[in-house]
């Protein structure tokens, strides 16, 4: 089967709003935030991808120059300078802190023209990592809980005031407790506490059921040469929380709003494992659509040009194969 790497994944209506934003042309993107409406999850997904479209051309100023009253306009320019702050603080950029303030300047007018809508609240929570000193007051806010360091908490407060247990931001301050630094930084430990705290809530329907297993991946990317890494996702307490996120999400939402990150995690934690209908069953979801994650990361240094890919195929193979043999038949009772 030939893998499809592409973000939007099963939403056709994004997926070619993107293309048309990547050839420079915003008004299919403005159909489809007009028939997003106030579902807030799908939003801050869709403009969040998006943003990342757009980033790198000037499709969006275009936009909003030809309609400047357009909230949405508005918006997703917040949406492409947090974006292009993000980036430039990735590769230290010697401009960050100048596309940082314009990205909060941006996110704030948003905020004010929609005060109902968590999207500019998610953009500032997004913001915080770049802050790895804490220097804005803001991002070192006391935790609501003990074990948890200083963060952007009041942000994360405005967005779960409009839409409680937004992915994104529940998302971003996982990144922002990793890019911590020196006697701020959090300990692995606190982000495990924090993937943690927030499944042990256990929302139906909600993708934040896999905080546990990203705060398992970050794991392994500070510690590639741990030979028995598989073996922690057969432990009881983290496969407790896969099939959880198995059963509570993957089953309870909407077959249209699980994405491609979540489900290529949901897929591979269930691999690793040892728990193969269920991994198949997630697989089978997925289709043709993949993503680089966890894969590349989770990967055991197989040869090939692409071990991160032949892990996907494997783990897929293996999956399903045992499905085939162990599944029961129709009217044979399990």
């Amino acid at each position: 089967m030939r893998l499809v790497y592409h973000p939007a994944g099963h939403d056709d209506d994004l997926g070619v709003a993107l293309v048309e934003l990547q050839a420079g042309r915003w008004r299919t993107a403005r159909e489809l935030l007009l028939g997003t409406g106030t579902h807030w999850a799908l939003r801050t997904s869709r403009t969040q991808l998006l943003a990342v479209a757009a980033a790198r051309s000037d499709v969006v100023g275009v936009w909003l120059e030809e309609e400047p009253h357009s909230y949405d306009a508005l918006l997703m320019n917040a949406r492409v300078s947090v974006e292009r702050a993000l980036r430039a603080h990735r590769q230290q950029h010697p401009q960050t802190m100048e596309f940082e303030t314009r990205a909060r300047r941006e996110a704030l007018l948003a905020a004010r023209r929609a005060p109902h809508d968590p999207v500019p609240w998610v953009c500032l929570v997004a913001l915080a990592q770049i802050d790895t000193r804490q220097l804005r007051q803001e991002h070192r806010m006391g935790p609501g809980e003990p074990m948890l360091p200083s963060g952007p908490w009041g942000l994360l407060y405005e967005v779960n005031q409009r839409d409680p247990y937004n992915r994104e931001a529940y998302h971003r301050v996982l990144q922002f407790m990793l890019a911590l630094e020196g006697p701020w930084g959090a300990s692995l430990a606190s982000v495990f506490d924090f993937g943690r705290s927030v499944a042990s809530q256990r929302p139906v329907g909600s993708p934040l059921l896999l905080l546990p297993a990203y705060a398992q991946i970050e794991q392994r990317r500070q510690s590639r040469a741990d030979p028995l890494w598989r073996r922690q996702w057969a432990q009881e307490s983290t496969l407790d929380y896969t099939l959880t996120a198995f059963h509570y999400w993957f089953h309870k939402a909407p077959a249209g709003q699980l994405s491609v990150a979540d489900l290529n995690l949901l897929a591979y934690a269930l691999w690793a494992g040892h728990q193969y209908l269920e991994a198949a069953e997630v697989f089978e979801a997925m289709g043709p659509y993949a993503a680089r994650e966890p894969w590349a990361s989770a990967h055991d240094g197989a040869a090939g040009p692409d071990p991160g890919e032949a892990l996907l195929l494997r783990s897929r193979a293996e999956s399903l194969s045992y499905a085939r043999t162990h599944r029961p038949r129709a009217g044979q009772h399990p």
